[in-house]
C-alpha cells in the first residue's frame, strides 16, 4: 500500500502558545499522524520544545513576508539525481532522508507502507528503521534509511539544500 498525503500550508498560529506567526517570526513545523490522517503543527520560536518522539518528520522554517519573493526549486530531475547519488554515502543518510521527504511532499515520491522489508540487492543496511518509497515516473522502489538528524546537523542541512536547491540561495 502506498500512503500520499497532502502537507497542509502554515497555519500562521502556535500551537502551543495559540500567538499569531509574522512575517520574519522564526517557526518549527511537525508532521504527525492523528489517526489515519497527517497533521501539521506550527511553533513559534517560544513555544517550540523540540519535535515529538512520534513526529514523522520537522523542519524549522521563516514566516515570509507577503511581498517576497517565491522560493524556485531545482527541478524534480534535478532532485531525483542528487537522491540517487546520495544512496551510497552512509554518512549523509540523514540528508538523504530529509531529500526523500522533500520528493515526498512534492509527490515525486510515494511511501510505500505495505513492504518494510529490504530488498537483498539493497546497498542500505536496514537493521535499523528503513522506509521504502515508490517513484512512479521511474517504475522504482527505493530504500531509505529513517535517520533524523540531530540538532547540530540541522541547520547544515538546510543550509547545504538551499545552496544546491534554491536558485539565488545564500
Amino acid at each position: 500500500m502506498l500512503l500520499d498525503f497532502e502537507v497542509q500550508r502554515c497555519t500562521r498560529r502556535c500551537a502551543a502558545t495559540d500567538r499569531s506567526l509574522e512575517p520574519g517570526d522564526v517557526c518549527y513545523s511537525v508532521l504527525e499522524t492523528q489517526g489515519s490522517d497527517i497533521i501539521r503543527k506550527d511553533f513559534c520560536l517560544a513555544g517550540w520544545n523540540g519535535a515529538p518522539a512520534a513526529a514523522l518528520g520537522w523542519w524549522k522554517s521563516r514566516i515570509p513576508a507577503p511581498s517576497a519573493k517565491k522560493i524556485k526549486l531545482a527541478p524534480n530531475d534535478v532532485l531525483l539525481e542528487l537522491f540517487d547519488q546520495l544512496a551510497d554515502r552512509l554518512e549523509q543518510s540523514d540528508l538523504r532522508y530529509v531529500l526523500a521527504l522533500l520528493l515526498v511532499r512534492r509527490r515525486v515520491l510515494r511511501v510505500d507502507v505495505s513492504d518494510l522489508e529490504t530488498s537483498p540487492d539493497d546497498p542500505v543496511d536496514c537493521d535499523s528503521e528503513c522506509m521504502t518509497v515508490y517513484c512512479p515516473k521511474r517504475d522504482a522502489s527505493y530504500e531509505v534509511l529513517v535517520h533524523m538528524p540531530g540538532a547540530d546537523r540541522v541547520d547544515q542541512i538546510q543550509q547545504q539544500l538551499s545552496q544546491l536547491l534554491i536558485a539565488d540561495a545564500d
